[in-house]
């Protein structure tokens, strides 16, 4: 009998991996109604990602049949009126706003506590907050103290007709394929998103909407972090691909570094921005901040030229919202001639030379026909 029972327990079949878990919300959490985004703003200014995911956030709403809310939190002299007002017209219907002096700036510690009072007290079933530096920082912290899951640098958001759970859409296995993740048993579901990935929504001039505000309870001496001045970056206003509407990009079907400058030679005759991929980045032929891709930048330009590209999923998820893009790569069976809207077979150190004098010599002679 002693040697029977360890073998019977040896031979059992194995149970699924996670089959014992509970898939089911609670009836205390099926309560929870609701989309909201949080609205970023600094110096005056809200992020744009902010009304990108508003109109992303309008269409969850919808399907769901529910309200679709904004999250500003801020300093007394802050306007958070005014980004209320320019909220409702990219289709909030309401806000909820927090003033407090600790607020004023961007830290952790008040700022995750005054999120996750709001997100307690009202209860919303899905959250979504910008993909930057502030909100990757918030978020994190206040999925862990809601103690519910997030899905980080969605490419994109669903509604599940099964579950009505939020799907949420991102790559994974460093960019090699893309995964769609659910919160089925946790509210709020979380997920960010990085700017420039959704499509910024048209405004609605004159659509209204409805406010309410909050206290936060926080006092200065109990908070660790202090805000001691802004320093802004340097940077800046040299490379700001996720805003460019011209950006030519390149790999490394360039070769070397000196090819790479017929890159530089065709944005700078089309007025536009330089990207490259990542093994060019790690290269060291360009700047991190030129990068494009998953662990880069996501761009939406007008116009996007690839040369040297092969098109993996690592640089497609950064560009593939681009309005035009045109692919010039030797390989006919490159990737990215699946998603690429005009594609050239061809040397790109060929290719590239004669785009830029063709493109000049068009521009010549729109300017004599101007003069």
């Amino acid at each position: 009998m002693s040697e029977a029972a360890p073998n019977a327990a040896k031979n059992a079949p194995l149970k699924p991996a996670g089959r014992g878990r509970n898939l089911e919300l609670s009836e205390e959490l099926k309560a929870y109604k609701g989309v909201w985004v949080f609205i970023e703003h600094e110096r005056g200014h809200a992020h744009s990602v902010s009304w990108e995911l508003l109109g992303e956030g309008r269409k969850l709403a919808d399907i769901l049949g529910v309200p679709l809310c904004g999250v500003l939190l801020g300093g007394p002299d802050e306007p958070l009126d005014a980004f209320a007002k320019e909220a409702f017209t990219f289709g909030a219907d309401h806000c909820y706003l927090m003033r407090d002096p600790v607020l004023k700036g961007y830290r952790n510690e008040p700022f995750t506590k005054g999120l996750t009072d709001l997100v307690n007290k009202y209860k919303p079933e899905i959250v979504l907050l910008g993909a930057t530096s502030q909100g990757r920082d918030l978020a994190g912290s206040v999925a862990t103290t809601l103690l519910t899951g997030l899905t980080a640098d969605c490419t994109e958001l669903n509604i599940d007709p099964v579950t009505r759970a939020l799907a949420a859409t991102r790559p994974t296995f460093g960019g090699s394929l893309l995964c769609t993740i659910m919160t089925l048993a946790y509210r709020p579901q979380m997920a960010t998103v990085r700017p420039r990935v959704m499509a910024m929504p048209r405004g609605e001039a004159g659509r209204t909407g409805t406010t309410s505000e909050d206290s936060l309870g926080l006092i200065e001496t109990n908070i660790v972090t202090k805000l001691l001045d802004f320093i802004a970056d340097a940077h800046s206003n040299k490379i700001n691909l996720p805003y460019a509407d011209v950006i030519v990009s390149g790999g490394k079907g360039l070769k070397n570094p000196e090819n790479f400058k017929l890159v530089f030679d065709l944005a700078r005759v089309l007025g536009g921005e330089v990207g490259a991929t990542r093994p060019c980045v790690q290269a060291g032929w360009v700047e991190a901040d030129r990068q494009v891709g998953q662990t880069g930048k996501t761009v939406r330009p007008k116009l996007y030229i690839a040369a040297g590209i092969s098109g993996a999923i690592q640089h497609r998820v950064g560009c593939e919202a681009s309005d035009v893009i045109v692919a010039i790569n030797t390989d006919a069976n490159a990737p990215i001639f699946d998603f690429a809207h005009y594609g050239i077979v061809g040397n790109a150190m060929q290719v590239l030379p004669a785009l830029t004098q063709a493109f000049q010599a068009h521009l010549d002679q729109r300017i004599k026909k101007v003069a």
